[in-house]
Order: C-alpha cells, then structure tokens, then sequence
C-alpha cells in the first residue's frame, strides 16, 4: 500500500494541467447554447407553440395537448441538432442527487425499420420505476410506479447527447417524492402573498420572483491520492488523518494565486457551465488547503436549484479529466474549514425592485423595511424548521466548527440598520398613534436606509443567516444539499409571514387607521417579538451559547434532535395551509432523511471497523515487529547497562503501539456491538438516536489511536496517504 502511495504521489507531483480547448469566440457568443432557451423556442417553435410555453413559464398556464406535440417536436429537432440521440426526464429524487433514465429517439417499425420518434406523451410526462428511490413510507417497495411530469419553467439542455427535461417526480398517488414539487408551490405562494403586500407600495406590481444566487464550496483532492482512501471513496470525508505541520494556519490559501492544475479545471468546467446557461461568474480559493468556490449571477430560484445540481454532476466529469476528484462532503479534513453552499436569496417585482433594497425615497424605503422586518419575524418564529432543513450527517461535523455558523439559528443584520429597528420600536407607540414631529423624524430617518448601508458592508461570517446589503445569505447550508430544502422553507415561511401581516395591518385599516401607521404599528409589534433572533457579536463564543439559551434560542447540535422539528404540529400546519406538502409527504421527508442519516454512521462505522482491523493493525504490528528485532539485535551485541540506555526509545515506543493497537481492537469491537444493537431497531428516530449517541462517538476515540500511530509507525509503510498530500497536491 505505502508503494501505492508514493507512487501516486510522485505521478502527481510531475504531472501537467490538462490542455484545455477554450472556445475561440466570447463567453456571450456560446453562452446556453446547449439549452432550449427562448431563441432556440423562437427558432424551432411556431408562435402558438412558444407563447405556449411561455405563458406556462410566466403565469403557469396549462398548454395543450396538440401544442405539447409540437414542442417536442420542435426540441427533438433542435437536440438532434446538437448531436442529441437520446433523452430523459431529468428529476431531483429524494436521495440527495439527480436521476435520469435514457431512451432513444428511435422506435421499430415494420421491415426491421426505425423511425425517430418524441411526441408530447414523452415530454410531458414519463412513468420511471421507483422502486428504489426513497419514500419514507408512502408506498410499498414492490409498488413501482412513479410519474416525472414536465416542468417548462427550467429550459431543457443538451449534455453528453442526451436530451435532458426537468421535471418533477410523484408516486401514483400523487405525493411529492423529490424536492422540485414543493419548491414550485412555494414559490407559487410567496409570488401571491408579496404581490399582495406590494400593493400597498406600488400597484403596479403582478408579479413577485424570489432568487437565488448561491455560493459553491468544495475541495479537490488529486485522483491517485483519492483511490488510496477508502474512506474518502466511500464516504466522501477522511475518517482517520493526523493534521499535518501546516494546514490552514497561516490562511495563506485564501484568495491567493490559483494553482495551474486547478485553474485549468476551473476554466473547462466554466466552459461546459457557460454552453449550459449556468451564469458562473466568480471563482478563487477558499482558507483550506485545496478548497475553492464558484459561485453565479442572481438567477430565478427555481433555474438556479438545477443549475446548481446540473454543476455538482459535470464538477466531477470534468474533475476526472483532470485527474482530480471533487470532494463536496461537508468537513472532508478535520482540523481545516468544512464546506458550505450559501444560499443568497431575495425577492424581485415585475418592475425590476428588489424588494430586499431601499429605493430613493421614504415610502419605497417603507416597503424595503415592511418585507425586511416580516423576514426577520418569519425566521423567528420557524427558526427550528430552518435548523431541521440544513440538518445531515456531514453537517454536523461542520456547524460551529469555528469556520461555519453555529446550530443556533439567529439573524443579524449589522449595527446601523438595528439602530433603525430600535428607533421604529421606540418612537413607534403600541397602538400606533405618533405626534406630526414623530412621524417626520421617523420618515427622514428611514428614508436615509440607503446612505447607512453604503456604510453596512461588513458581514458576520459566524451568522447563519446574514442580510448582507440587498440580499439574507443563509450560510448554514451545507455544501453536498439540494438548495431547493433551504428555498422551499425560506419561501414557506415568507409567504405565512406576509399573509399574517397582510391581515393584520388590513384589520387596522378598517378600523380608521392611516395605511402607513397601521404598517409600522404592524412592523413594531414583530420588531418587539423577534428581537432575541437578532444578533450582532460572534456566534462562534461560548457566551453567546449562554445568552441563547436566555434568549429561548435552541441550539440543536446533532441531526436526529433538529429533524424533530417535521414532527411539530405547528410546522406540519404551516406546509398544509399553504399546499406545499401535506402531512404525510412531510412525515415521509422526516423518515427519508432520518434514514439518510442512519445509513451514512452506519457506512463510516463500518468502515472505520474495516481500515483499522485489515490496515492499520497489521501495518502497527508489522513496524512493531522491525522495532522487536532491533532491540533484540541491540541486546546481544551491547552490555546490560549499554542496551537499557540505547533500547529505551525503542521500548517505549514498542509498548505504545501495543497500547494504540489494544485500543483500538477493544473500541473497535465495542462499536461493533453498539453497532448491531442500534440495527436491530424498527423505528428511525429510535435507530439514529442509537447512531447518534452510541455508536458515533466511538469514532473519534478510534481516530485518536490511529492518529498517534501514524505519528510513530514508519512514514514509507504507513497504509494511507497523509493530509500533507492531500491537502497540498499541485
């Protein structure tokens, strides 16, 4: 194994970047021009068939059978073009990753013929098995049938000639078994509730679109070294690995100079993503060693979601070409920062207002302060429920680790503008009345928002969910997450918000009250309520630890305690008011990742159990017997006094790996037994709680001992390769 090793290490150490073939003409020329985006529907669609389309992406609108026809017709043409000989309904199942089932344009005919064929019955919707896929209970293994049904308001693309259309994924049923469902009827929601609220502002407005724009993080770890981790390979993370000398200390990585290596895969993959109309824009290196970030332009959430899935698929292609794998595990290396997927969200009108971005004057400042403070009151009131949807097995690992936000979900929002919110609730009387100075005051304060936040650029990095000038950054997502968990809560919760201030402020005005006093009597109310949700100092101390617990802030550090939250009544009536998921798709979803979480301990105690038996034993054992034979040898050729003076080294060295190996073949053994009893449980929550507080903690007692072998047993033996060549690969 260690010839392994070094051998790969010394193929890394002299290979070359990758040549990279970069498109002659600009990014704009060939920017999407693998998606079945509005010129190529212009191009290959009549004008029925793209006002059709169109009118689905803008308002929803059904479209019609003989015009479902004609689209696929004019989208085959169109692939084909492009090279495409088969297509797929592209779905984003529960597993965490995107499916696909390839078919060709093809079909038999009489005299062992063939002709092409995609008609609208194919590209609206197609029956997959979904046996496999998970379901948390709404239906039975051997029930196989699962329908994925069109979503045109993400374009169809071209990638590897294959035809891909998104699509959503429900059992015969009709429940939602992947994350597209929800997320569109969240978003749905929210497009009424705002356009609702806005009115109040600007009757101009129709319509309300949340964005995304989301940050990738991720590690690249050369192709040879990864294949040498079996721990790497199958569970995405180092499970043992003393630190080396340098790691992070000096964050000399941060923002430096990209690696040649790197950068070509950097550009090939910019490259692919560009053809596919994933608007990449940015890219540099993160504080670990070999971590970096892409990250796009501002997009539609729902587009923005399968961008960021469609990158996670080709990152790895292209990777591999490269010879490099893409690490997107949460915390892959201990003792340097983990990997987040910050979801940057906002809310656009049809006007072109973003309407998280004060404007010129008092009263579109008023409208920025009115969505501002609902979002802060929604992420008071439903902070368990945001915790519950970043919650993974990865995460945990990563959440308060001195580089990510902590598992205390607050907001903060930067000095200047809670300076705002406390003059709203001190000048602001309970029953909303204000003397004509009052008012004035007020006005010309808000009405200077924007002058504060030219000021307001800093951002608290220890926050999980930041407002960050015109946007809130929830940082605490984790960077292997689908983004549409976090947008579809995020959404949810806005929407409920809305409606309840909507009514409220609504109630005020019939009874006589002024609009603009009824809005800041409103907002003042939720001011004063969600106060102990806001916080300016770091998340990362102790102390702030003690002041949320005051505050009745729950701080949930582990998985199966934060997915408790699917099972609040009030959170399974926020979904079902709404109808976004009903009560058993979220009690589905509450198996499903309850499940994820068991199956992902298991697989790493297994494994753990594996390395350390059949690799790091026996390699102890082996140096221990090198070390044997040298005392031995010093014994008979030196005097009594001589040998206990040069063997002493070597004694105590012999009899500290006989400690590290009986460590860990007793913690070994114990795991395996808590292991079995945690597997012979029905119910999850009783099985992840096993996992959680049973099992999972005898894996860092394990790394312990193997980690302070690897600082003794011989560099040129050692079975696994070290973090000073993973982390530094060039």
């Amino acid at each position: 194994m260690a010839i392994i090793r070094f051998k790969a290490l010394e193929e890394t150490l002299g290979r070359r970047p990758v040549a990279v073939e970069t498109p002659a003409a600009t990014v704009a020329a060939y920017f999407g021009e693998n998606v079945f985006g509005i010129d190529a529907m212009r191009q290959y669609l009549s004008s029925d068939g793209y006002g059709s389309v169109l009118a689905a992406i803008q308002s929803g609108a059904r479209i019609e059978r003989k015009l479902a026809d004609e689209i696929a017709a004019g989208m085959k043409a169109w692939a084909t073009s492009k090279g495409a000989t088969h297509y797929t309904h592209w779905f984003q199942p529960l597993t965490g990753t995107t499916a696909e089932k390839h078919d060709a344009f093809f079909e038999p005919v009489e005299g062992g013929r063939a002709i092409e064929k995609f008609g609208g019955s194919q590209l609206v919707q197609q029956e997959p098995d979904a046996s496999s896929f998970p379901s948390g209970g709404i239906r039975n293994t051997f029930e196989a049938r699962g329908y994925t049904a069109w979503d045109p308001t993400s374009p169809a693309f071209v990638i590897d000639k294959t035809l891909c259309i998104p699509t959503i994924f429900i059992s015969y049923t009709g429940e939602a078994l992947d994350y597209k469902t929800p997320l569109l009827k969240a978003l749905s929601a929210l497009d009424k509730a705002a356009v609702d609220v806005c009115q109040y502002f600007d009757k101009n407005v129709t319509k309300v679109i949340a964005t995304l724009g989301w940050e990738q993080e991720y590690f690249l770890v050369d192709s040879a070294l990864y294949n040498a981790r079996p721990d790497l390979a199958f569970t995405g993370r180092t499970l043992f690995g003393a630190s080396p000398a340098k790691g992070q200390q000096l964050e000399d990585h941060y923002f430096g100079s990209i690696p040649m290596r790197v950068q070509a895969f950097m550009r090939d993959l910019e490259i692919e993503a560009h053809k596919l109309g994933i608007p990449i824009k940015t890219r540099h290196n993160e504080v670990a060693p070999n971590q970096f970030e892409c990250a796009p332009i501002f997009e539609e959430i729902n587009p923005a979601v399968d961008h960021n899935q469609l990158l996670m698929d080709i990152m790895e292609k292209i990777a591999q070409r490269h010879n490099f794998r893409v690490l997107l595990h949460e915390k892959p290396f201990a003792g340097v920062n983990g990997s987040g997927k910050h979801n940057n969200w906002s809310m656009a009108t049809n006007t072109g207002k973003n309407l998280l971005s004060p404007g010129k004057t008092p009263k579109t400042n008023l409208m920025f302060l009115t969505f501002f403070v609902n979002i802060i009151k929604a992420v008071y009131d439903n902070a368990d429920l945001m915790r519950a949807v970043i919650a993974s097995a990865g995460n945990d690992h990563r959440l308060g680790a001195n580089e990510a936000p902590p598992a205390i979900i607050s907001v903060f929002l930067g000095s200047q503008l809670s300076a705002i919110l406390d003059e709203v609730e001190q000048k602001v009387k309970k029953d909303g009345k204000m003397t004509p100075e009052e008012k004035t005051q007020l006005k010309l304060n808000i009405g200077k928002i924007p002058d504060i936040l030219l000021d307001n650029t800093d951002r608290n990095r220890t926050s999980p969910f930041a407002f960050t000038g015109n946007k809130f950054e929830f940082r605490a997502v984790g960077s292997s997450a689908n983004c549409s968990g976090a947008m579809t809560v995020i959404n949810t919760i806005m929407t409920d918000q809305l409606i309840r201030f909507k009514k409220e402020t609504d109630a005020l005005i019939a009874k006589g009250k002024d609009k603009d006093e009824a809005i800041l009597q409103v907002l003042r109310n939720y001011i004063v309520e969600s106060k102990a949700i806001r916080f300016e100092g770091n998340g990362y101390g102790d102390e702030w630890v003690k002041e949320a617990k005051k505050r009745g802030l729950n701080n949930f550090k582990t998985t199966p305690e934060a997915l408790e939250a699917f099972n609040n009544k009030k959170f399974i009536a926020l979904f079902e008011r709404h109808n976004i998921l009903t009560a058993r798709e979220q009690h589905a979803r509450y198996e499903i990742y309850l499940e994820t979480y068991v199956k992902k301990i298991q697989i790493e105690g297994r494994l753990i159990g594996d390395l350390a038996t059949n690799n790091i034993i026996p390699t102890a054992i082996q140096y221990q017997n090198r070390l044997i034979e040298n005392v031995r040898g010093l014994k008979e050729i030196l005097g009594v006094a001589e040998f206990k003076k040069a063997a002493a080294t070597q004694l105590e060295m012999i009899i500290e790996i006989s400690e590290h190996i009986a460590g860990i073949r007793t913690k070994v053994d114990e795991m395996t037994e808590a292991r079995k009893k945690a597997n012979a449980m029905t119910d999850y929550h009783e099985m992840a709680e096993a996992y959680c507080h049973k099992v999972k903690p005898y894996f860092e007692v394990i790394r312990k001992h193997v980690d302070d072998l690897e600082m003794i047993v011989d560099d040129e033996a050692w079975p696994l390769p070290k973090y000073r060549e993973l982390l530094f690969t060039k």
